[in-house]
């Protein structure tokens, strides 16, 4: 089940608090994509499959020392399809059979029993 969890994060002004953000909550296991969000992008948004997301709030207040859980709901099949309904369609390559070399061969006569072939 995908679960979509807004967390609310203070920065302190740094970009490398962003950076600390980002690069901790991507290391949680079954995150998909991470997105900031909120009037001053101090929300940031985790979509993914079965988050704990007491677990990443408690990671998250390790790196920037002030985060709060604001919601925990499911991702529903049409904002997925959303996601995934760009212009862009996936490439299909065509499959190529890899079949057995053959080989030619000829038949050369074998003139031993004359004693030249030049006469």
């Amino acid at each position: 089940m995908k679960q979509k969890v807004v967390i609310k994060v203070s920065f302190s002004g740094e970009k490398k608090s962003r950076t600390k953000v980002m690069q901790a909550a991507v290391g949680v296991p079954g995150v998909e994509s991470i997105a900031f969000g909120g009037e001053d992008n101090d929300q940031i948004v985790v979509i993914g499959e079965s988050l704990d997301s007491v677990n990443l709030t408690c990671l998250l207040r390790k790196k920037v020392r002030f985060a709060e859980l604001l919601s925990v709901s499911s991702v529903e099949k049409e904002e997925e399809e959303k996601m995934t309904e760009p212009g862009v369609q996936p490439m299909v390559w065509p499959t190529v059979q890899a079949g057995v070399p053959q080989y030619y061969y000829t038949v050369v006569p074998d003139n031993r029993s004359e004693p030249c072939s030049i006469m």
